[in-house]
């Protein structure tokens, strides 16, 4: 049975006291008594999961990053450095556990609603039910969609067209909207709502800001799909300018919290149970194994590390956030001469190889600033509880800056009213809020927007195409151990920021897209596109469409 047909089966609803949790046995619940109450906390809750993990280790070290702790284990990562079997099991489990949390929002959607008190719920499930299929677009291009989350109704879907699923995902959201701005009196607030606690304005928030996501990235489209767009683009900014109860993300990173707590594990924060620490406070095995780059070592310490050329827009500038996503140790620069601060290796190279030198086997590992920001901590029970309490980010206040700075300069006509400069800027002040980084001192956020305002490709200055390098550039270090999957994506659509490849890669680029599943190939064979491994490495029919171009 294929993950699509199956999705409705396995994940029916939401156990009414364990809210961590989806119920697994279809019989233990009377279908008309899944309500989206008892559905939404746990198709949220539980689709994070998937982000925490499996979406958090594939865009680290796709973005190069992370790096394994070659000093300590025998090839880390082997298979994403070499990139030699992007095949139908490489990081299928984005697709196998998405899909089936998609089905969940989708039957959420679908729930009778004649009296409208279901307004607010339906509105949420349209609008994570987008955010989640956009990845699946993203990552696959075709997908099923019209005809998935149908269960036994129909075991194998067929696979539309990738441009289409975005016009569908846009209209949904714009579904969503009609429905929150109609504040139809019988519409039930939202109790189960464990992101924002049934505040309705704040989806709105998330609602704008999703679709500005979903527009911007089709920045390549031509022709039809150009004009779609722009005129999407329009209506938002109408929306956005109309109404001052209708904005994007501004002053509250949108995340996700059933009520974490270290009781056990499995109510743990997935994020810091899966790269730090668990319930006991005993240190996961990931922790020892991710290090931090050599090449976003090198990027946060001013160039000094290696002098490369190709990293001289860093030159001479410490980027304050570095000991707040990554530890200090005892490092080294390009000249010998010792200092305080990120350590990396080169991914792909072993001990005696570049990057990875036997004299120094230091390695930065993940800092405090991403479990509890700049929260005052003094052991790893403390950071467990801060972590545990301030939950896991779905949208973070810095991306819908720099996507609304994005937004302003390419489409100055339509976003006049966006000063993009100032969204630039304060995304940065987002990203270093959210860390922890110090407001006194000298490493502060405040002197490094100084200290990058006339370093084009990284500050706000220069040529358009400069502005986006900028932009870019900010994204992956603010997306970094947060949503680093989000910026692969936008990597393959923009080039941005300079990212080289493992030393033991078998490809010039990395992959425009994944490979299908093999549970796609092996329960709906006769309508999954047969991809092989090579094509992904090269833009073809089976790149995603905003990314043919």
């Amino acid at each position: 049975m294929s993950i699509l047909a199956s999705a409705l089966i396995f994940t029916a609803a939401s156990c009414s006291n364990d809210y961590l949790d989806v119920n697994d046995n279809p019989n233990a619940v009377q279908a008309e008594q899944i309500t989206p109450e008892l559905i939404l906390p746990g198709a949220i809750s539980q689709a994070y999961r998937t982000q925490a993990g499996t979406m958090m280790q594939f865009g680290n070290l796709m973005m190069n990053s992370w790096a394994g702790n070659s000093y300590t284990i025998a090839g880390p990562y082997s298979r994403e450095f070499s990139l030699s079997s992007v095949d139908n099991t490489f990081y299928r489990g984005i697709w196998e556990n998405l899909y089936p949390r998609i089905a969940n929002f989708d039957q959420m959607e679908k729930f009778s609603n004649v009296n409208h008190k279901q307004d607010y719920y339906i509105a949420i499930a349209k609008i994570m039910k987008v955010y989640y299929m956009q990845y699946i677009v993203d990552l696959y291009g075709d997908a099923p969609y019209s005809e998935a989350f149908m269960g036994q109704q129909n075991t194998t879907p067929k696979y539309d067209n990738d441009a289409d699923i975005y016009k569908s995902l846009i209209l949904k959201l714009e579904e969503a909207n009609a429905l929150m701005d109609a504040e139809d009196e019988h519409a039930e607030v939202p109790a189960s709502d464990i992101v924002f606690h049934g505040d309705m304005g704040q989806w709105k928030e998330f609602s704008n800001t999703l679709m500005l996501r979903l527009l911007v990235r089709m920045s390549k489209v031509t022709g039809e799909l150009a004009t779609y767009r722009d005129q999407k683009l329009t209506a938002l900014a109408t929306r956005i300018n109309a109404d001052p109860a209708n904005k994007f993300i501004e002053s509250e990173d949108v995340t996700v919290n059933p009520g974490y707590s270290a009781s056990s594990d499995d109510q743990m924060n997935p994020y810091i149970l899966n790269w730090a620490r668990n319930a006991s406070g005993q240190q996961v095995s990931n922790y020892s194994v991710v290090v931090v780059s050599e090449h976003m070592a090198n990027s946060l310490e001013r160039n000094r590390i290696l002098n490369d050329p190709n990293y001289a827009k860093f030159n001479g500038i410490t980027d304050p956030r570095k000991s707040r996503l990554f530890t200090n140790v005892a490092s080294v620069d390009s000249n010998g001469i010792p200092f305080t601060g990120l350590k990396g290796v080169r991914q792909g190279n072993v001990p005696g190889q570049p990057g990875v030198p036997v004299n120094n086997v230091n390695t930065s590992k993940l800092g405090i600033g991403n479990f509890a920001g700049g929260a005052a901590v003094g052991t790893w029970d403390d950071v467990i509880a801060e972590n545990n309490e301030r939950g896991g980010v779905l949208f973070s206040i810095a991306e819908s800056n720099l996507l609304q700075a994005e937004a302003a300069l390419r489409w100055p006509a339509i976003f006049g009213s966006i000063p993009a400069q100032a969204k630039f800027n304060n995304a940065i002040v987002a990203n270093g809020a959210w860390l922890g980084v110090p407001t006194t001192g000298t490493a502060t956020i405040a002197n490094y927007l100084i200290a990058i305002a006339s370093v084009p490709g990284l500050g706000w200055t220069g040529t358009n195409t400069q502005k986006i390098e900028a932009i870019m550039t900010q994204k992956w270090i603010a997306l970094t151990n947060i949503n680093p999957t989000e910026m692969f994506i936008e990597y393959n659509r923009t080039g941005y920021p300079f990212t080289p490849m493992a030393t033991t890669a078998q490809f010039p680029n990395k992959p425009y897209r994944l490979v299908y599943p093999n549970s796609e190939y092996a329960a709906n064979s006769a309508n999954v596109p047969n991809i092989s491994s090579a094509q992904v490495f090269v833009k073809n029919q089976y790149t995603p469409f905003w990314n043919q171009n």
